[in-house]
């Protein structure tokens, strides 16, 4: 895709809001980092009294995957779970307006001399992340870090959809982006030794993917994750960002290649992939995004996980001329 390109048409007063928004969101970036923390817990806390869906969702999906938990543990983790959803929207807003320089001050890197020797030999790297709250500003550690390539859905409002792609690709200047249906031109990419950043862990239902378990549930996973390893030749390299308890900053760790992807059996790719994903959860739940519906695909027979929970209605996108 070209770079993104500022257009008259998106000063129409109906995006006049839009850009407010994104005026004060920049103003509340340049916080001190603490402040940011702290506002980012209080905006969770009343996302928790008021956003009533998504948190019957985060509810349910924690009952399902923490059996083990009682009500006030479950209610707790639900609680802290909203606050670090709050505190995304401020680390957002760090990735798209602050500095490289104040980013970097702020995050250890682990495993980056290997995922480098990857690359120096000229192999393509799937580069897998995951749902969790810091998913953006981990996003944005890893394009400063290395050349990274990225995988897009286009924002169904221009302006946000502007300000999306100028924040997250302010770091990568090298960086290619695709459109997710593009899957000719991330594997030209992979084989060409480029690293892919790729996210497998939601529901995009069955048709390209396999009931996998998450969790001990059958969970719709995509097996693109194999079919780039296989015919992209390459190594799929996972990475956390984790957000510290201590409000002293972050900890990016970049695990080794997972060897075994691909298998040459599809299904046995997305156990794999499933269970270091919930590896990873199970070291930081609180900070996994729950408020997505990951179990909205049901094998034949189960029931509906998120009965009565309201959804969203899509809009017809309209264009401006």
């Amino acid at each position: 895709m070209e770079k993104p390109r500022f257009r008259v048409t998106l000063l129409h007063p109906r995006y006049w809001l839009t850009w407010m928004l994104f005026a004060f969101w920049f103003l509340l970036a340049q916080l001190p980092y603490r402040w940011q923390l702290a506002m980012g817990r209080g905006i969770g806390r009343v996302m928790l009294k008021l956003a009533t869906s998504r948190r019957t969702i985060a509810e349910r999906n924690l009952a399902l995957c923490f059996p083990e938990l009682n009500e006030t543990e479950l209610a707790q983790l639900l609680r802290r779970n909203f606050e670090s959803n709050g505190i995304a929207l401020m680390e957002t807003g760090m990735a798209w307006f602050r500095s490289a320089s104040w980013l970097r001050k702020r995050v250890a890197i682990e495993g980056l001399e290997k995922l480098r020797a990857i690359q120096a030999e000229g192999e393509g790297v799937l580069l897998m992340a995951m749902h969790f709250t810091t998913l953006e500003l981990g996003a944005a550690l890893m394009g400063m870090s290395i050349t990274l390539d990225g995988m897009y859905r286009p924002h169904k409002n221009p302006v946000y959809d502007y300000m999306q792609r100028k924040g997250r690709e302010r770091h990568t200047a090298d960086g290619t982006v695709y459109q997710r249906k593009d899957v000719r031109g991330v594997l030209r990419a992979l084989q060409r030794g480029r690293a892919v950043w790729y996210a497998p862990d939601q529901d995009y239902g069955i048709k390209q993917g396999v009931f996998a378990p998450l969790f001990a549930n059958p969970a719709a996973t995509v097996t693109g994750t194999s079919r780039f390893a296989r015919v992209g030749r390459a190594k799929v390299v996972p990475y956390v960002l984790t957000r510290l308890d201590d409000c002293s900053g972050y900890r990016l760790t970049i695990y080794p290649p997972i060897e075994e992807i691909p298998s040459g059996d599809e299904l046995q790719d997305a156990i794999l992939v499933n269970q270091f994903i919930e590896a990873r959860i199970r070291e930081i739940p609180e900070q996994y995004m729950w408020v997505h519906r990951r179990f909205k695909t049901r094998p034949d027979g189960a029931g509906n996980v998120y009965e009565g929970v309201r959804k969203k209605k899509k809009k017809r996108r309209k264009v401006v001329t």
